[in-house]
This record gives C-alpha cells, structure tokens and sequence, in this order.
C-alpha cells in the first residue's frame, strides 16, 4: 500500500493530509491563532480543589482552568491514592502536561505524568520502565529492542534516570540511531528541567513542535513513499530537522512549487468538503448516516439503493463489510474519537456478523489513534472507542448554525406562525395598544398574509385591534419581534 503525506502551509493556517493508494485518509489542521497544546508543559498554578471529584483545577495560563485527577499526580508530587486534597492544595505550583486540547466547554486535560517524544522514543523522566509499543508484534524484535535501550543507557551512564517507551517507528531501527535519540530527548529534560525551577506560575515551560514537523515525527513511517510541501521555507526547516532526527526520509521529501493548490491537485478539498457532510455515499448504493453528539457518535448502514443479485442477507452482508471499510475510514479523517455506537443492518449468519467486525478490526489498524471494539450489544449494535486527544474536523472547521442554535432542524413557518398568535395575545392583554406590528422572515409574512390568513382575521376580531406585517430580510425563520404600536 502506497502512502503520501501532502503539507500546505499558509501564514494563517497548516494543514497535512495523508493519502493512502490516492484516498484521502487523514486530515491536521492548525491554525496559526489556534495551535493545539497537546504535548505542551505548563508551571501552572492549582486555582480549585475539587474532593468529591477527586481532581482539581489548574490555571496554566489558558481562557479556561485546565483540568486533572488525582491519579494523574505522580509520586514526586504525592502518593495517587491519597485523597486530592493530601496531593495538592489552592495556590501551589504544579509542572503539568497537556494530554487532551480544550474541546467544546471543556478545559485541557492534564498530568504531571511527564512525557517527551522523539522519532524512536517517549522520555519518561518520572519512571524507570522500558515499553514498547504493542504495533510492534515481533518477539524476537520486542526483546532486540528492550536490550538496545538498556546498552545504550548503560553506555551514557543514566541507568535508573528516567523511563523510555519504544514507539513503533523504532521497529528495525539500529543502537545508533536509538542512541541518537536518548542524547537529543536527554538535553531537551535539561533545557526543560532548568525552565521548571526559574519560570513563574502560569507560564509554558515547553511548546511542542509545529505541526509539519510532528507529522515527520509521528506519521510518516516506512510504507510513506512520499511528502510533498508547498511551502520552501518550511521544507528547508523540515530538511534541517530531517537530518538531525530521520536522515533516513531526507529523499522523500519534496518541494512542491505548482501554481495549482496541492490539495486540489488531489482532490483534497473536495474529500474535506463531504468530511463535513452527515450522509455518507457508499460504491454499493447504500450510505452511512453519522451524528457526533456531546457523549457519543453514532453511525447508522443503510442498504439505500443497493437490491443485490441474490438474496436479502446477501446483499446486507456485502453492504455491511463495504460499511466497515468507510467507517474506519470516516473515523480517522473526521477525527470522531469517545465512545462510538454502530448500528449494522441486522444479519442472520452469525459467521458473517464475524466477518464484518474482523473486517472493522482490521481496518482500525491503520489508525494512528487507539481504538477499542467492545463488542456488540443485546440490540446489534457494536460498540467501540476512538482515543481523542484534538478536536473533530467539524469542531476545527464548523460552528454551531445560528438559526437552528446547532440542533440541524428549524422550526416550520406554520409553527411559527402559531407562535406569533400567542405572542399577540400575551401583548393584547398585558399592554394597551392600537395596532400591532409583526416583523418576521419572508417565509413567515407569506404564510400569514395566505394560509393563515382566516386566522390572523379572527385574530384581530378577537383583540379589536389591526395587525400589520413587515418582512426583516435578515431574519432567519425562526426569529419574530411583536411591537406594540
């Protein structure tokens, strides 16, 4: 399979997209206003203790207190079983990082639990474990691994000086490009360790990279073929970042210099553009709907226009799998993380039920982001978790529409019509007045100057005073003012 990983950069925004076999798969952006944290080490300041939420609020310098329980305090900080209020208390200084973005109403994310990566490796200064990623499936590659780390922080003299996770890059990586890393994440801790003791509380101690340049780090892996930046400034500071850390990637990368935007060179907006979308078109005919919601997503398979040439379980089970292809894929480019209920069409064969969740398994293991597949319920429908660490595209791109207030529907003109009735009314009797002027939507004036007509008749019978009508151009449908004249 052959992977590219396209990077446009403008001064307001970077975006990366990755491609695999020429489809889209993924999309990052970040603004420039708008940087994600995720990563980032903050001295912040302990501004609410919360005891019956075992957690606390941290102010790190953000528009809103970031947020942290009591078991992501490590031992230098307290012991994480004792109560929070034994751990920290109001006003104390705390090096914390960041471990998911703001999201929504909510604040960051928070641990003292400090990590810092690199190609091959997670620095881990407050522990002593070695780990290694579970993508790395090898034993005998496990063990190689486990052995390089340890020679390599004997040969430095910092055994029992810190902790390292082996992430999945470092699979048939050499000791000296292991060695390499231990060396640069060591003077990083340094640098860090001395910003820790002289910055004042709240201030950002370390800011991880900009986006195309994790995106070296953390995407592109040895199925990368390509990545093609627009922008020469930024591929000559990729290029000294490639040779200190991945001289190995330094003849994949390219400058593009076309006068046709990258991403439409690839058909890139048009896949962001239906990303957006809530109906999902599958080959096959039938589609997915998708609904993210504040505590779950749900995706629901609909054969559509899809008969088959067999028979009815036939066709359900070939759009079942073709939907288990789409929706991993939507997972990812959507960035849909938290909890996630799929309701397949139901399916007689228990061996095809099977098939179609091991093809939603294996799908999922392209996935950058941890997935879980739970199983599936009473009800046939399948539950699984997405980690999520940034916004959704849908977060990043849209705002709620502020005529329907974010619900996706709008109340008709007919409703609001009989909303303008009683609003007359309530006016009628509460205030004395010789006429009544009501200000409304196009839509709206129309439907009471025609179908409701008879009735704004008997309305004014009613209340002995006229009605006048007036159509606010700006207006959204649901939006009407009632003046007392």
């Amino acid at each position: 399979m052959s992977e590219e990983v396209l990077i446009n950069i403008t001064p307001m925004e970077s975006r990366v997209a990755v491609l695999e076999n020429g489809v889209l798969q993924e999309v990052h952006v970040e603004r420039t206003q708008k940087r994600g944290i995720v990563g980032n080490i903050y001295k912040g300041r302990v501004v609410r203790v919360l005891p019956g939420m075992q957690a606390a609020f941290i102010d790190i310098g953000l528009e809103r207190a970031a947020f942290i329980h009591a078991a992501e305090i490590s031992s230098r900080e307290g012991n994480a079983v004792e109560p929070i209020s034994a751990l920290v208390h109001e006003g104390q200084s705390l090096v914390v990082q960041v471990t998911k973005d703001p999201i929504g109403s909510k604040g960051a994310r928070l641990t003292t639990q400090l990590s810092i990566p690199s190609r091959y490796l997670v620095y881990m200064p407050r522990t002593r474990h070695v780990g290694i990623s579970l993508k790395i499936e090898d034993e005998g590659e496990r063990e190689r691994l486990k052995q390089v780390v340890a020679d390599c922080m004997s040969s430095e003299g910092i055994e029992g000086e810190g902790g390292f996770i082996l992430r999945t890059a470092a699979e048939g990586a050499g000791a000296d490009e292991i060695l390499a890393d231990i060396r640069y994440l060591r003077r990083l801790w340094e640098q860090i360790g001395a910003q820790m003791h002289s910055a004042a509380a709240p201030s950002v101690i370390y800011e991880d990279l900009s986006l195309a340049l994790r995106t070296l780090r953390d995407l592109v892996s040895l199925r990368t073929e390509k990545i093609r930046i627009d922008s020469r400034e930024t591929f000559q500071k990729v290029g000294l970042f490639v040779a200190e850390l991945m001289p190995e990637v330094a003849d994949r990368i390219e400058h593009y210099p076309g006068e046709r935007p990258i991403f439409d060179l690839y058909g890139v907006e048009d896949e962001i553009q239906k990303a957006l979308e809530r109906k999902v078109l599958l080959k096959s005919g039938g589609y997915l709907i998708i609904d993210p919601a504040e505590a779950m997503t749900t995706i629901d398979v609909n054969t559509g226009a899809f008969v088959g040439h067999r028979n009815l379980e036939e066709t359900i089970f070939k759009t079942n799998l073709e939907a288990a292809t789409a929706i991993a894929r939507q997972l990812r480019l959507r960035n849909l993380g938290g909890i996630i209920i799929i309701d397949f069409i139901d399916m007689e064969d228990e061996e095809h039920r099977r098939q179609v969740l091991r093809t939603l398994e294996k799908m999922l293991e392209r996935d950058h982001a941890k997935t879980n597949i739970i199983g599936i319920t009473e009800l046939g429908l399948v539950q699984m978790t997405r980690k999520r660490t940034r916004e959704s595209l849908q977060q990043v791109l849209c705002e709620p529409c502020p005529s329907c207030q974010g619900r996706g529907r709008l109340k008709t003109a007919e409703t609001i019509c009989y909303e303008i009735f009683r609003e007359i009314l309530r006016e009628a009797r509460a205030y004395q007045a010789e006429s009544y002027l009501v200000l409304a939507n196009q839509g709206v004036i129309d439907r009471l100057l025609d179908e409701e007509s008879g009735n704004v008749a008997d309305l004014e019978a009613f209340i002995g005073r006229p009605i006048r009508f007036q159509v606010e151009a700006k207006y959204s449908q649901e939006l009407y003012d009632v003046v007392p004249l």
